[in-house]
């Protein structure tokens, strides 16, 4: 226990010491953040934060000296990511250029043997994926890494919703037997170099973490949610880290919807990402953040009662967690504000009932 401490604290410590050089160096060299009619910030920032991110879990990693057969394959997969996010914010590299680099990431993992082989099911022990799981794999960690960089649009927000997930990975890490070290080392390691990212980063920023840090933020939170969850049995083990990933998957999920009903293309950006219709409704930003931090932690409580209940309470929960989520979507017009089903339905059912009543 005393390791992780020092590892947390020396992760912590590096990432805030190296963030008014990485300030210094972003500007000189033209790292910078044009604001744009998408964007909420108004000034030009520098956008190389997440170098403090990677410096401060390298420093932790040297304390916490995790061990694991598949460390080299990990460490190429985050270079691979970590140049793109570098050539990303120096020169604004296309949406194929970096799905390419991702999948190419991904496809260096999963072929060192890392790869999500089997997921529980009610009622039979595991499903094995068989010649699929490279494929279920890759998805996995492309999915991932995509979910934290669309979610990174407000001071102190992809960050925070990292934290909050990779902070419950730890915690039902903690209390499982089977978990290797190298996740809880990765998870503390991770959560310390975050939080010092995050002094410089909530509104209102000095920096940015870029893609530099958002594809490496994902990238890290795939991986040792892998190493974490799909090592072990347990019930309904595939929900557990998508239901703890919750805000930037959902998100992710009605943006795909979203373009799609809109006839645009899927890697389009636009302003119906939750964060916007949040500030759109007239939230403040820092309001906004807490807002989707109290929905991230309500994520992380039911993944939590999720990993620790019987099949029926588990169907309960998912039951709950998918009503809520499509009302808060319809509510605050993720889909479209003009699409909300299941509310114009309620709506309507009012109506009828009042009419009824009148008569």
């Amino acid at each position: 226990m005393l390791n992780y401490v020092v590892g947390l604290i020396v992760a912590f410590l590096v990432s805030v010491v190296t963030l008014p050089l990485i300030i210094k160096f972003s500007k000189r060299f033209g790292f910078v953040d044009q604001p744009n009619n998408r964007k909420v910030h108004k000034d030009i920032k520098p956008r190389l934060g997440g170098i403090s991110i990677i410096l401060g879990t390298l420093a932790g990693c040297f304390v916490l000296m995790p061990k694991s057969e598949y460390m080299v394959a990990i460490i190429v997969g985050a270079v691979i990511l970590i140049i793109t996010g570098i050539l990303d914010d120096r020169y604004a590299l296309s949406a194929k250029v970096k799905i390419i680099a991702q999948i190419t990431s991904a496809v260096v993992v999963v072929s060192s043997g890392l790869r999500i082989e089997y997921i529980s099911l009610p009622f039979i022990e595991h499903l094995e994926f068989g010649i699929l799981s490279y494929v279920v794999t890759v998805f996995w960690i492309v999915a991932i890494v995509n979910s934290i960089n669309l979610i990174d649009g407000l001071d102190g927000l992809a960050g925070g919703v990292s934290t909050i997930a990779i902070i419950t990975i730890l915690v039902m890490a903690s209390f499982n037997p089977i978990a290797q070290n190298t996740v809880i080392a990765f998870s503390v390691v991770l959560i310390g170099s975050t939080v010092g990212f995050l002094l410089y980063n909530f509104h209102p920023a000095k920096l940015f973490m870029g893609d530099t840090g958002s594809l490496f933020l994902g990238y890290s939170i795939a991986i040792i949610s892998i190493l974490g969850f799909y090592k072990s049995v347990t019930a309904l083990s595939l929900l557990v880290p998508l239901i703890i990933l919750g805000v930037p998957i959902i998100d992710t999920f009605f943006a795909i919807i979203r373009r799609a009903l809109n006839k645009q293309k899927i890697s389009s950006p636009d302003k119906g990402h939750l964060h916007h219709r949040l500030l759109e409704m007239g939230y403040g930003h820092r309001e906004t953040v807490m807002i989707i931090y109290g929905i991230s932690i309500l994520f992380s409580v039911a993944a939590l009662a999720l990993s620790n209940s019987a099949f029926w309470g588990s169907l309960i929960i998912i039951t709950i967690l998918m009503v809520n989520i499509q009302l808060f979507a319809e509510f605050i017009g993720l889909i479209g504000k003009e699409r909300a089903p299941i509310l114009k339905a309620v709506k309507k059912l009012s109506l009828f009932t009042q009419s009824l009543k009148r008569d």
